[in-house]
């Protein structure tokens, strides 16, 4: 008999509050895995979906249910799904319900199906809190850095690669992609040079970034420049709202490799010539083997021997789907510096 489920509803297009009542619980098939629930991170997009609507996300029938981060234990495997996964293992998982419109793909909710392409396992010592950090971002920085209409850089292993003598620029390291983007350059083989408040210089240095400048600074473009001199760039990614300009300034003026810019949102439709941008999504990594690659392979690894950590830190804000709407409010209020706020179930 399926267990009971419940969700964190959006009834209609930019209704507020969300709607806690029941969901159904749905089976996983072909290469999919049930997860009950344990932590849920809070992203953006995920306001901004509620805020915006259809001016964001067009396809988006409702009702529906939100949400990408999940971190949980598995119940159910899929019929057609490989052996990697076995009921009661810890997971971390991508939710599928950017993409889709299909209630059962959303994080908000207290039984979620995910794609085994696009979940993690993570050790014991790991926990749920902390870990539901990491889907999102992850993706999100894979999806720039990896894949071969971006960045292509070569694959992180754990240990790490070899140093292969590129320098790769992550503007906006202290972010939740910015987080994962260093982390992820660093174990590929990339040198990192990144930006971020002076506050958190350390926090992204110990993330493996090898310099940390201000973005505030009137210098910084000149500063970066300056210390790329002598490197060969492996081009660069701009993570924010107002990275993108900056990031291609500085691109242009590098004389020594590829002058190409991934991008967390739309690219200026305007280039300095030899210079290519373009925005990064997620949904590309379900159509080849990157993700796979980072989230079945790197990620499992590289917690297990410290390569990777789950970053930025969580800070929890409230427990039982109730509290997601309250957690979204602060989100949007904005404010928070290195941290991703996180929902107990």
């Amino acid at each position: 008999m399926a267990p009971a489920n419940r969700a964190a509803w959006i009834t209609a297009e930019r209704a507020v509050p969300l709607e806690v009542k029941e969901s159904e619980y749905v089976a996983p098939t072909d290469n999919e895995i049930v997860v009950k629930v344990h932590a849920i991170a809070l992203n953006p997009v995920d306001f901004a979906r509620q805020l915006m609507g259809a001016k964001l996300f067009p396809w988006t029938k409702y009702p529906t249910v939100f949400g990408t981060d999940v971190a949980g234990e598995v119940v159910e495997v899929g019929a057609k799904a490989t052996n990697r996964y076995k009921v009661g293992d810890r997971v971390i998982g991508l939710g599928n319900g950017l993409e889709t419109s299909r209630p059962a793909d959303g994080a908000f909710q207290e039984y979620v199906v995910l794609r085994e392409d696009l979940t993690s396992l993570i050790p014991d010592n790991l926990e749920y809190e902390q870990a539901s950090v990491i889907p999102l971002g992850l993706a999100t920085a894979a999806a720039g850095l990896f894949q071969a209409d971006q960045l292509a850089l070569d694959l992180p292993t754990a240990p790490a690669r070899p140093p292969k003598g590129e320098t790769v620029l992550i503007w906006s390291g202290a972010s939740s992609v910015g987080s994962n983007a260093v982390q992820l350059a660093v174990a590929a083989g990339y040198e990192v040079i990144s930006t971020s408040s002076p506050k958190n210089f350390d926090y992204v240095k110990k993330l493996g970034a090898s310099q940390v400048f201000d973005y505030n600074s009137p210098s910084v473009v000149a500063d970066i420049v300056a210390a790329f001199n002598g490197k060969k760039s492996a081009g660069a990614y701009a993570i924010g709202f107002t990275a993108a300009q900056p990031v291609i300034d500085i691109v242009s003026q590098l004389t020594n490799g590829p002058k190409h810019v991934a991008v967390s949102n739309q690219p200026p439709a305007e280039l300095p010539e030899g210079v290519t941008a373009k925005m990064a999504f997620v949904g590309g990594l379900k159509a080849t083997p990157v993700g796979p690659a980072i989230f079945n392979e790197f990620v499992p690894k590289g917690l297990a021997d410290g390569t990777f950590v789950a970053a930025p830190p969580p800070k929890v804000v409230g427990q039982g789907l109730e509290s997601i709407q309250g957690g979204l409010d602060t989100l949007r209020a904005g404010g928070l510096s290195a941290t991703k706020l996180v929902i107990k179930l």
